[in-house]
């Protein structure tokens, strides 16, 4: 065993009762347990061990407790010991996308794209939420705490999670998690939500094999990284992708994947390594395509740089909030690399290095949607051109405040066809004519055969 006996005290009745009870039969296991042991011991044998070891804690209690009160114990010690807490059963429902606790007593989830208030639900302390944000960025290697305030960090299973600290945050910590489910969103489930066409997938998975590289637009939360996620699956298996993020995010498909992710600097200032760092150094990697998470400094020039000289078919992520305001973002980003270049200069590079603009959002009562899919074409004069080839137009909403609309192609024939065409990809003519598409329409493009 991993630990000693220990003995218990007290009598309890009450939720108050209940939380001092299990805060303190946490303590006497943390502090009975063998340190040393832990490390050569595999997680099921642990959480075996940690179980019984509870079990007899409350036995040797004194504490009046009933079968279901032990058990409810048990599991929250549990969740304590090796999971995130009161948080831990909400982590387990797969209809909650976002978790946001506003301090001690104060949680909120988002389900089905609307946010409810959790009754019932808080942590002891402000002391007792921030061990447990301290647990998580341990575990990626960061650190939060008074020098270092705020910290982005993920769990294991790659959700997204944001804490800050006083002295920033006024009444108490603040943890926002953005959950990633066990099992990554397949294309036929963003057809089911009706965030996109069938038409609209075929295509961009057409592009995505024709190497031709992406920028995803869109605001907080409104799936662009779920987008790219979707579309790296049509990334040939036979290519070498390398991608880079702040916080490792993405769960791609291939095998042959290395992922890069940024540290922060230690609490001397040192050490930092950016996302222009690890672009600059994925180019000495022999990677087929870079895939950044997102891009929102310095980083986005090499990003540029390295779909014009040979890493064709990259993808990457901003925050914008249209098609054309993107282009206009990634202009401001190459300035923040500190180099004085002409505007027309830096557009000329953004035409020639990004294909196509996916915009996505999350509209009224949560959903999602593909709203739309730009092609760059090159410049008119100093301005970059661009036109787009499909789009979701919203007309209303529904009783439950849930946008209506419906996709539509304007009409105009993408000029990366030639591309599609020269990889051996076609398209019927009036795919793209001027049109409401019906969601979930069927189309396939023809594969021509190969001359030998």
């Amino acid at each position: 065993m991993v630990w000693s006996r220990s003995n218990g005290g007290n009598s309890a009745n009450g939720a108050a009762d209940f939380r001092r009870i299990k805060s303190k039969l946490h303590r006497q296991l943390i502090s009975a347990m063998d340190l040393s042991l832990l490390g050569t011991m595999k997680d099921e044998e642990l959480r075996k061990e940690v179980r019984a070891a509870t079990e007899q804690l409350c036995n040797q209690s004194g504490e009046l407790l009933s079968q279901a009160t032990r058990e409810a114990l048990i599991s929250e010690v549990m969740d304590e010991t090796f999971g995130l807490g009161p948080l831990q059963p909400l982590m387990s429902d797969p209809q909650i996308s976002d978790i946001l606790v506003n301090g001690a007593s104060d949680v909120y989830v988002e389900r089905n794209g609307l946010l409810d208030h959790v009754e019932g639900l808080s942590f002891d302390s402000d002391n007792h939420l921030l061990q447990i944000i301290q647990r998580i960025v341990g575990r990626v290697g960061r650190r939060v705490d008074e020098s270092s305030p705020m910290v982005d960090a993920r769990l294991p299973d790659g959700s997204r999670v944001n804490a800050i600290i006083p002295p920033l945050a006024l009444d108490g910590p603040l943890l926002s998690i953005r959950r990633f489910g066990t099992k990554p969103l397949t294309a036929e489930k963003l057809l089911a939500n009706n965030s996109l066409t069938r038409e609209m997938l075929t295509f961009l998975n057409a592009c995505i094999e024709a190497r031709l590289s992406i920028l995803i637009s869109g605001g907080t939360g409104s799936g662009k990284t779920t987008l790219l996620n979707v579309l790296s699956g049509a990334i040939p298996a036979t290519e070498r992708v390398a991608t880079i993020e702040d916080s490792a995010e993405l769960q791609l498909q291939q095998r042959h994947v290395v992922r890069m992710e940024t540290r922060p600097p230690n609490i001397e200032g040192q050490g930092q390594i950016t996302q222009r760092d690890l672009v600059r150094n994925a180019l000495r990697m022999r990677p087929d395509r870079i895939i950044v998470g997102e891009c929102r400094g310095g980083e986005a020039i090499d990003m540029l740089q390295a779909m014009n000289t040979g890493h064709e078919g990259s993808l990457t992520t901003i925050h914008a909030n249209s098609t054309r305001d993107a282009t206009s973002r990634l202009e401001v980003m190459v300035g923040m690399a500190g180099y004085e270049m002409p505007v027309w200069v830096v557009r000329r590079q953004i035409a020639s290095a990004i294909h196509l603009v996916i915009q996505v959002a999350r509209l009224s009562g949560g959903l999602r949607k593909v709203i739309a899919v730009s092609e760059i074409t090159g410049m008119e004069g100093d301005t970059l051109s661009m036109h787009d080839i499909f789009t979701y137009r919203q007309t209303g909403i529904d009783a439950r405040r849930r946008a209506l609309g419906y996709f539509c192609t304007t009409g105009i024939r993408p000029h990366c066809l030639s591309r599609l065409e020269a990889y051996g990809i076609s398209f019927s003519p009036d795919i793209f004519e001027a049109r409401m598409m019906t969601e979930g329409t069927p189309v396939e493009p023809s594969v021509q055969e190969d001359p030998k």
